[in-house]
């Protein structure tokens, strides 16, 4: 009802940096937008009359031609309201209800609440436009901040264990765009790798929506999904040396969604699986391994 801008991860994404609804019926500096304002207004007293018999009953419905209907409301006490409609989205149509004619434009519905005279029609404004213009300001812009964040010296007091890949969203309850996945994997000095073989491949699966590969503290490479799609892999090189290696990732939610289907079962962040490929024993998976998580 309200417009405004919306900045990062409350922009409606993923993938979006700020949306801003120009239809609201009050914009983001308190103004009023007409026609929508003062039709929702005159909708809305409309509704208010018709309190009575809405919330006393089931509605009935009678059909008053192909693509017209009436749903009408009654109460025990006498109150009586009725809702034309016309679902023709091309014409109007005339209907005869409770004995009298009505005129129903094209994909309309007309308000009667004492079933006899029509207070509204959604299709008939009788406010009158508003007209905005826009003017420039030497209001300051906003400056870009960047800092740097030691990824081998993050506090284990803030810190959770659990065996497998969590959820990123469950873990972080909305407090942050990122999160932490940690995890150790030892190397055998026998490995091929380290004598001048080819490097091992780490392979990580996401639901979205970009991650950052930190190996023994040094960025390894990075991967990001899309709008269309949150869902990407991760496939690189990683230069790990014999003994305990640390590996670091930084997964990243651009936004939370906010439309489509059930969207609030969709889920966010590495979900695995997480292997390590290219070693003398073959694939290495480290999906369910010890990870923690910041």
């Amino acid at each position: 009802y309200h417009g405004g801008t919306n900045f990062g991860r409350t922009a409606g994404g993923p993938f979006i940096t700020t949306s801003y609804d120009y239809d609201a019926p009050v914009d983001e500096y308190g103004l009023i937008r007409q026609p929508k304002y003062g039709h929702l207004k005159e909708l809305h007293k409309a509704v208010k009359m018709c309190e009575r018999a809405l919330v006393s009953a089931d509605p009935v419905v009678t059909s008053l031609g192909n693509f017209q209907q009436a749903h009408t409301y009654t109460s025990e006490s006498g109150d009586c309201v009725a809702f034309l409609s016309n679902y023709d989205t091309k014409s109007a149509a005339r209907v005869l209800f409770n004995n009298m004619h009505y005129n129903l434009p094209p994909w309309s519905i007309s308000i009667l609440p004492d079933c006899r005279n029509v207070v509204f029609n959604t299709a008939k404004v009788g406010v009158q436009t508003s007209q905005m213009q826009m003017l420039p300001t030497n209001t300051k812009m906003f400056s870009w901040e960047t800092y740097d964040e030691d990824t081998s010296a993050l506090d284990d007091s803030l810190m959770i264990s659990a065996n497998g890949l969590l959820e990123q969203i469950n873990v972080t309850r909305d407090a942050s765009d990122y999160l932490w996945y940690i995890t150790s994997v030892d190397i055998g000095s026998s490995e091929s790798f380290l004598r001048g073989g080819e490097l091992p491949t780490l392979i990580v699966q996401s639901t979205g929506h970009a991650v950052h590969i930190f190996i023994n503290g040094q960025l390894s490479g990075s991967a990001f999904g899309t709008r269309e799609n949150r869902r990407f892999k991760f496939t690189g090189k990683v230069n790990l040396h014999a003994g305990t290696n640390k590996i670091a990732l930084l997964s990243v939610a651009v936004g939370l969604p906010n439309v489509g289907g059930h969207f609030e079962t969709w889920n966010t962040g590495i979900l695995g699986p997480v292997a390590l490929h290219g070693l003398d024993q073959g694939k290495r998976d480290l999906s369910w391994q010890k990870w923690t998580y910041q």
